[in-house]
C-alpha cells in the first residue's frame, strides 16, 4: 500500500507506516535501519499536527542516534540530539504526566554516552518511575532494559539482571513476544531464572508464569495438586518488584505467612560473612531486626544450622517430637508444632535462611504449601540479591554523599564569607572613590557658593538703597525729562522694582539649597566615620529627600512621585547617621525604580511613616504604591549580588549593605511586605 499511500500524498499514513518501522527497528536493535526510518518520518511529520505520535520520532531518534554513538568513535550527532531533546522537554514542561518520562530516558542514554554515569543513574531511576506511575508499560519495560544494558556495559552484571527480568516482565505484559525472543536469544545470562522450558510455545500467560511453571516442572511435573495460579503469579510479582530492602523483607514475609499457612516468620541473611537474624514477622506486621543469629533466642538455632550445613529444606509436623534437636532450648521452652525451615538460593549460593511456624497444628506446611514457599523463594532469591546490591549502593551513595553535603556546606559558607567580604570591598572602595571626588567637588562648589551667598546680603541691601533713591527722585521731580520718561517705559520701572527684590530673595533661597545638597553629599561620604551621635532620624530622611528630589520630579512616566510623610514625634537616636541615611537612600532609590513599569495613568507615591514600638525601636516604614515582589525575590532580596535590574543598571548591593547596616551595625531589625501588584513595605527597626 506504501506506493499508492505516496502517490496520492497521504502524509498521515506514509507516517504511521515510518514511525511504526522506527519503533520496531529500534526494539530490535536495527539501529542504522531506525535512524534511516526516522529521517524519512520527519520529511512527512507534517501530516500528524497535534497528535500525540508525532512525540515519538524525537523520542526513538534520539534514543537510536545514542545507542551507536559515543565520544570515542566520533558517530555523535549531538546538534540532532540537542534539537530532539529540546522538543522534548517542550512536552515535558506542557504535559509532564505524558512526556517527562521520555525526556528523562533520553537524558539518561546522553549522559551514558558522555560518561556522566551518576547522572545517568538517577535519570533511568526517573524514567522508570514516571513511566510506571503513569501507565506507559512500554517505556518503563523499554528504561528497565536501557538501565540493564548500561549497568551490564559498566561490568555490574548483577544490578543489570534485576533490571533486565523487570524489562522481560514488563514487554511480557505489553504482549511483545517478538521482543521476548529478542531478549531471551541476547540476553540468556541476565533471564536465566525466567526463562520458559525450551520447545514450549509462548503464551502472554505462559509468559508471565515461565519461573513458576519452569519450577514446578522440574520439581514434581508428575503429580497432581492444587495450585492457585493468578495468586501466586501476583506474589511472584510483587517480591520481584521490589528493590528497596526494608520493603522487600516486609513483602516477602507477608507473602510467605499468608501462603505458607504460618501464624509468624523468621529471615535470616549473610551480611559481611555474618548471618543475621533480619526480619521478624507475624500476619499483621513484619519488623525489621538485625541481631547475629547466634545471639537470637526465639527461633531453634539447632535447626538453622543444621539447614546452614544441608542446605536442604527441613519440613516437620512436630517439632517438638524431634529427638535429633530435643535439646535445643527454644523448642523445650516453646513446644513448637508445625515448623518449615527451607533455603534460599541464587546460583548455587546460600544467601538466606526462611524460618516459618505454626503452632495452631500439626502438619500445618503441606507439600502443596512447600512447593509454593519453593516458588517464592526461588523469585525472592533474585529479588533479595538485587536489594542488598541496591542497598550497599545506597549506603556508599550516601556516605558519599554525606561527604559531598560536608564539602558543599563548606563551601556555601566561604562563598558566603567571601560575597560578603567581597561585597564590604566593593563598598569600600566604592565609597572611598565617592568620597574622594565628592570632597573634590565640595571644595570646589563651596568656595564661590559662599562668596555668592555672603555678597546677596550686601547685594540686597543695594538694591534696596536704589530702590528708595528711585522712589525719592519720583518724589521730588515727578515730571522727567522726556528722554528719562522714555527710558522708564521701555524698562517697565515699577514692575522691574517689584520683581528684583523678589529676585534677590529667589537667589538667596537657592544659594541656600544648593549649600544643603553640598553638606548632604558631604555627610553622605563620610560612611566609614565611626562616631556615634544622637540625631533626628527625620533630618536624615529629608536630607536623601533632598538629595532625590531630581528623580522624584523627573519618572519615567513624567508624573512627578509624590511624598507623603507621616511623620510622629521621636527623641533623638543614637545611631550611625551617615550609614543609616545610606539606608534611606537605597531603599528610596529602589521605591523610585519600581514605578518605571507602571501605567502612566497610575500616580505613583511613597509614604514615609515614623513611630516609637514598644518604648524599644524608632520604626521607619517606607511604602510604595508600585508593582511589589513575588515571594522568590522576597528570599533573595538581601543576597549580596542579587538584582532584578538590567545588566549595568545595579550591583545587587544596596540592599544587602542595607540589611548588613541596620542589623548588624546597630541590632536592628529589616524587613520586607510585599505582594505582585500590591507595592512593597520596608521596615526599618533601630533601637533606641
Amino acid at each position: 500500500m506504501l506506493p499508492q499511500h505516496q502517490q496520492v500524498n497521504d502524509r498521515p499514513a506514509v507516517y504511521h507506516l515510518k514511525i511504526n518501522k522506527l519503533m520496531l527497528c529500534y526494539l530490535l536493535e536495527n539501529y542504522e535501519q531506525a535512524i534511516a526510518e526516522a529521517a524519512i518520518a520527519e520529511e512527512y511529520l507534517d501530516g500528524v499536527p497535534g497528535l500525540f505520535v508525532s512525540v515519538l520520532l524525537p523520542l526513538y531518534d534520539s534514543l537510536a542516534q545514542l545507542a551507536i554513538s559515543s565520544t570515542e568513535t566520533g558517530f555523535f550527532q549531538e546538534s540532532r540530539i540537542l534539537q530532539h531533546k529540546e522538543k522534548l522537554q517542550q512536552f515535558a514542561t506542557l504535559a509532564p504526566s505524558n512526556h517527562l518520562h521520555k525526556f528523562n530516558l533520553v537524558e539518561a542514554e546522553y549522559c551514558r554516552v558522555l560518561g556522566e554515569y551518576s547522572q545517568a543513574i538517577e535519570l533511568y531511576e526517573r524514567a522508570i518511575t514516571g513511566a510506571k506511575e503513569n501507565n506507559y508499560l512500554q517505556e518503563q519495560a523499554l528504561a528497565n532494559e536501557l538501565a540493564a544494558k548500561f549497568y551490564l556495559n559498566w561490568g555490574k552484571e548483577k544490578i543489570a539482571t534485576s533490571y533486565m527480568q523487570e524489562a522481560y516482565y514488563c514487554y511480557t505484559k505489553w504482549g511483545a513476544k517478538a521482543k521476548i525472543a529478542h531478549l531471551e536469544q541476547h540476553y540468556p545470562q541476565l533471564l536465566a531464572a525466567i526463562f520458559p522450558a525450551p520447545n514450549v510455545e509462548i503464551t502472554d500467560d505462559q509468559t508471565i508464569t515461565s519461573t513458576l511453571m519452569k519450577t514446578l516442572s522440574a520439581s514434581n511435573s508428575s503429580q497432581n495438586f492444587w495450585l492457585d495460579m493468578p495468586t501466586l503469579m501476583k506474589a511472584a510479582q510483587a517480591i520481584s518488584g521490589e528493590i528497596e530492602l526494608d520493603k522487600l523483607l516486609a513483602t516477602l514475609m507477608q507473602i510467605a505467612i499468608v501462603n505458607a499457612g504460618a501464624q509468624k516468620g523468621y529471615l535470616i541473611l549473610q551480611q559481611n560473612k555474618q548471618w543475621l537474624v533480619v526480619s521478624k514477622a507475624d500476619s499483621q506486621q513484619t519488623q525489621r531486626l538485625d541481631i547475629p543469629l547466634e545471639k537470637y533466642q526465639e527461633i531453634p538455632q539447632s535447626v538453622i544450622y543444621s539447614v546452614l550445613r544441608s542446605q536442604e529444606v527441613a519440613v516437620f509436623d512436630h517439632l517438638s517430637n524431634s529427638i535429633k534437636f530435643a535439646g535445643d532450648s527454644y523448642i523445650i521452652n516453646h513446644q513448637p508444632k508445625s515448623v518449615l525451615c527451607t533455603p534460599i538460593s541464587q546460583q548455587g549460593k546460600l544467601i538466606g535462611i526462611l524460618y516459618l511456624e505454626n503452632n495452631l497444628i500439626t502438619g500445618a506446611f503441606t507439600r502443596d504449601r512447600l512447593q509454593v514457599i519453593q516458588l517464592l523463594t526461588a523469585q525472592a532469591a533474585i529479588s533479595l540479591e538485587n536489594a542488598q546490591l541496591y542497598h550497599q549502593l545506597e549506603q556508599k551513595v550516601s556516605e558519599r554523599t554525606e561527604e559531598v553535603t560536608q564539602k558543599a556546606t563548606q563551601l556555601e559558607s566561604t562563598l558566603e564569607k567571601l560575597y560578603a567580604t567581597q561585597a564590604q570591598l566593593i563598598q569600600a572602595e566604592k565609597m572611598s572613590s565617592l568620597g574622594q571626588l565628592v570632597a573634590g567637588i565640595a571644595h570646589e562648589i563651596n568656595n564661590p557658593i559662599n562668596f555668592i551667598y555672603g555678597n546677596l546680603i550686601p547685594a540686597s541691601e543695594y538694591v534696596t538703597s536704589l530702590i528708595e533713591l528711585n522712589n525719592l527722585y519720583q518724589k521730588n521731580y515727578p515730571q522727567p525729562i522726556p528722554e528719562i520718561a522714555e527710558k522708564i517705559a521701555d524698562v517697565e520701572l515699577d514692575f522691574m522694582v517689584g520683581d528684583l527684590q523678589k529676585l534677590m530673595k529667589s537667589m538667596q533661597i537657592g544659594a541656600e539649597r544648593i549649600r544643603q545638597i553640598v553638606l548632604s553629599l558631604r555627610n553622605f561620604s563620610r560612611l566609614d566615620e565611626a562616631e556615634v551621635k544622637s540625631v533626628d532620624i527625620h533630618e536624615g530622611i529629608d536630607s536623601t529627600l533632598l538629595i532625590l528630589q531630581h528623580r522624584l520630579q523627573n519618572s519615567r512616566n513624567n508624573k512627578e512621585i509624590s511624598i507623603v510623610k507621616q511623620y510622629s514625634q521621636l527623641p533623638l537616636v543614637t545611631c550611625y547617621p551617615s550609614a543609616l541615611n545610606q539606608v534611606f537612600m537605597n531603599i528610596l532609590t529602589n521605591a523610585i525604580d519600581a514605578f518605571k513599569e507602571l501605567d502612566v495613568n497610575h500616580q505613583p507615591t511613597i509614604t514615609i511613616r515614623t513611630q516609637i514600638q514598644q518604648k524599644k525601636y524608632v520604626s521607619i516604614h517606607i511604602i510604595d504604591n508600585g508593582m511589589g515582589m513575588n515571594e522568590t525575590v522576597q528570599n533573595k532580596m538581601f543576597e549580596p549580588f542579587f538584582t532584578t535590574k538590567p545588566v549595568g543598571s545595579g550591583t545587587g548591593l544596596g540592599l544587602s549593605i542595607s540589611y548588613s547596616i541596620v542589623v548588624e551595625q546597630h541590632g536592628g531589625n529589616l524587613n520586607c511586605i510585599s505582594a505582585l501588584g500590591k507595592g512593597t513595605e520596608f521596615v526599618i527597626e533601630i533601637p533606641l
